[in-house]
C-alpha cells in the first residue's frame, strides 16, 4: 500500500511538471531522479502548486494548512533549489517552481552537496537529459521556440558587424546589466565528473543573472560576483574556446552559460537534431574564402556541434589539397571557428533572415505553450479547482484541433467568461 501511495505522488508531480511548456516525459528513471530530489510528502504538495508565481498565502490554500506552515515548507524547497523565491518591489515574497531543464535539474547540481547522493543523481540525469531520447525530442523538437540561444563571440566581430549586434545579443552587456550577478558551479561538467568524463574546461564559469542569481545566491547555491570578475570569466571563456549560451529572452535572463562541445547538454542536442534547430542561432554565419583556406582544420576542432568540416579543395594542381566548409543547416554562428582560423579565410556575414527573441519570461512562456499545445495550463492555473481543470482540457482539445476547426472553436469560446474565471483566480 505504501508503495503505491508514494507511486501516486510522484505520478502527480510529474503531471504537474508537464502542464509547464518545458516538461519531463514519465519515466522510471525521472521517477528515479524525483524520489532523491523530493520525499514523498514534498512531492504531493509540489504537484498542486501553480504554474505562475505564487504567494505562500496561495500555497497554504491549495495544500489546506496554515500559511506559516506553508512558508516555512516553500522556504526549505528554496533552501534546496527545487523552487525559486523571490520579493517584488513592494515588498511581496512569491515563489515559483521552475521546469526541470533550464531548472531544478540544474540547481541540483550547481554546488557541491552531502545531503544528497549526487554522485548517483549525476548517472541518472545523464540517462534522462542527456540519453534517453524521450526528454530530448519533448525538451527541443516540440516547438520552434526554444529555451535557450548562442551570444555571437564578441571578441572577432568586425566594426561593420557589431552594428548589427543588439545589446541584448552580447553576453558583455549581460553582464553588465544584471542584478544580481553570481558564478556557480557547471552542472554538465559536474555531471561529467562524476561519470569520469570530465574536460579541462573550467568548472565555475556558468552564470546565473538577475531573478535566479538572487534567489540562488541566498541559499548557497551560487556566489555574487561584481559585473568586472564576469566579464573576467568571459575572457576566460573566450581563451577555453567556450560558447556562450543564454536565456532565450530580451529583458533579464536568468542564466548565461559557458559550454564546451563534450559536456553540455544542449550541444550534444545540436548535434544530433542540428537541423531541426533545438537552438536559436545568432544573426551570423560563417563564409569561408576557399582562396584563403590552408585546410589547418583548426576550425573543425573549434567547432563545438560538429559543422565546420575538411573537404576537397578541388585544386587540380594540389589534388590532396584540403578547405573547411561549414554546414550552415546546423551551424550556430558562435564565431568560434573565426576566432580559431589563423589565416584569416573565416569571417562573419549576417544571416538572411533575423533570429527572433522573445521580449521576456512571460512572452518565451506563452510562445512555447502555444506551440506545445500547453496554453490551456497557462489561462487556467488553479491546480486545485475542478473548474479549471476541466476547461483547461477543453481547451487543450481545441488547440488541437485541425485549423479550420480549430479557428471556429475558438469564435464560440466566450472570452467574457474566460476573463471572468481569471479575475476570480487573482482574488
Amino acid at each position: 500500500m505504501a508503495h503505491s501511495a508514494s507511486r501516486g505522488v510522484y505520478g502527480n508531480l510529474v503531471t504537474r511538471l508537464n502542464k509547464n511548456s518545458q516538461g519531463a516525459p514519465p519515466s522510471e528513471l525521472l521517477d528515479a531522479i524525483l524520489k532523491i530530489l523530493f520525499n514523498d510528502k514534498e512531492a504531493g504538495l509540489v504537484s498542486k502548486l501553480p504554474l505562475k508565481p505564487f504567494t505562500a498565502r496561495r500555497a497554504a490554500k491549495a495544500w489546506k494548512m496554515p500559511e506559516a506552515d506553508a512558508a516555512k515548507l516553500l522556504d526549505e524547497l528554496a533552501g534546496r533549489a527545487l523552487l525559486i523565491d523571490f520579493t517584488s518591489r513592494r515588498g511581496q515574497k512569491s515563489y515559483v517552481l521552475p521546469p526541470p531543464v533550464t531548472g531544478f535539474f540544474e540547481f541540483s547540481m550547481m554546488r557541491v552537496r552531502n545531503d544528497i547522493n549526487q554522485k548517483a543523481l549525476a548517472e541518472l540525469l545523464h540517462q534522462y537529459v542527456a540519453v534517453e531520447e524521450d526528454f530530448i525530442k519533448a525538451l527541443f523538437l516540440s516547438g520552434e521556440t526554444q529555451l535557450g540561444r548562442i551570444l555571437v563571440n564578441e571578441s572577432v566581430l568586425s566594426g561593420d558587424n557589431a552594428l548589427h549586434v543588439l545589446d541584448y545579443e552580447r553576453a558583455t552587456r549581460l553582464i553588465k546589466k544584471a542584478r544580481p550577478l553570481a558564478v556557480s558551479l557547471c552542472y554538465c561538467r559536474h555531471i561529467q565528473d562524476h561519470l569520469g568524463k570530465g574536460c579541462a574546461a573550467p568548472r565555475d564559469i556558468c552564470m546565473t543573472l538577475n531573478t535566479a542569481a538572487a534567489s540562488l545566491a541566498s541559499h548557497g547555491h551560487a556566489r555574487i560576483i561584481e559585473p568586472a570578475e564576469g566579464l573576467r570569466l568571459l575572457d576566460q571563456a573566450y581563451e577555453q574556446g567556450l560558447v556562450q549560451f543564454a536565456e532565450n529572452v530580451q529583458q533579464r535572463p536568468n542564466f548565461l552559460c559557458n559550454c564546451c562541445g563534450c559536456c553540455c547538454e544542449c550541444m550534444r542536442a545540436q548535434r544530433r537534431f542540428g537541423v531541426m534547430r533545438p537552438i536559436h542561432t545568432t544573426n551570423f554565419i560563417p563564409v569561408v574564402d576557399a582562396a584563403a583556406c590552408t585546410g589547418c582544420a583548426k576550425c573543425v576542432a573549434a567547432c563545438p556541434v560538429e559543422s565546420s568540416a575538411l573537404v576537397s579543395a578541388n585544386d587540380p594542381q594540389k589534388p590532396l589539397r584540403k578547405r573547411a566548409r561549414i554546414d550552415e543547416r546546423t551551424c550556430l554562428g558562435c564565431g568560434l571557428c573565426v576566432r580559431a582560423c589563423s589565416s584569416g579565410a573565416m569571417k562573419l556575414e549576417s544571416r538572411p533572415q533575423r533570429v527572433v527573441t522573445p521580449v521576456n519570461a512571460v512572452h518565451k512562456a506563452v510562445m512555447m505553450a502555444i506551440e506545445r499545445g500547453k496554453l490551456q495550463n497557462l489561462i487556467f492555473d488553479n491546480q486545485v479547482s475542478r473548474s479549471h481543470r476541466t476547461l483547461a482540457a477543453v481547451l487543450g482539445a481545441i488547440l488541437n484541433l485541425p485549423p479550420v476547426k480549430r479557428t471556429m472553436a475558438k469564435r464560440q469560446l466566450q472570452s467574457k467568461y474566460v476573463n471572468r474565471l481569471l479575475a476570480q483566480d487573482k482574488a
